[in-house]
């Protein structure tokens, strides 16, 4: 694990923070509403579907497990992520509440920090 995160690309850290940033959204405003995630499970699986699709680059060719992964993911993510937000204030989706924002960036800042401490940790010597 700790090889994967130093060796993560910026696009992989973007993806990382985009998640952590659900997930305060997730803790901050949880709804145990079944509609919600039956909705977002849903789409999740429709979108998925043609996402998957259209990434597939022969129909023989097996799929990605962790691409096809978040493939489901990403659609889940987003359609919940606007359910809970609704209502609440956001602005695009920065949430109108200081201490949540807060909470969102400092949460991505201290991943981005966790990754660059062990890029320089390194015992091969890359950085």
């Amino acid at each position: 694990m700790i090889r994967y995160l130093a060796d993560l690309t910026a696009g992989r850290i973007a993806l990382w923070c985009y998640l952590l940033w659900y997930l305060v959204t997730v803790v901050a405003h949880f709804d145990p509403s079944p509609a919600i995630w039956l909705n977002s499970l849903g789409i999740s699986a429709v979108i998925g579907i043609a996402l998957l699709l259209s990434v597939k680059r022969e129909p023989s060719s097996p799929a990605n497990r962790w691409q096809a992964f978040r493939l489901f993911l990403m659609p889940f993510c987003v359609s919940s992520f606007s359910a809970l937000i609704k209502g609440q204030g956001y602005i695009l989706v920065l949430p109108s509440r200081p201490v949540e924002l807060y909470l969102s960036v400092c949460t991505c800042a201290i991943f981005i920090a966790f990754v660059l401490i062990l890029r320089r940790a390194r015992p091969d010597g890359r950085a």
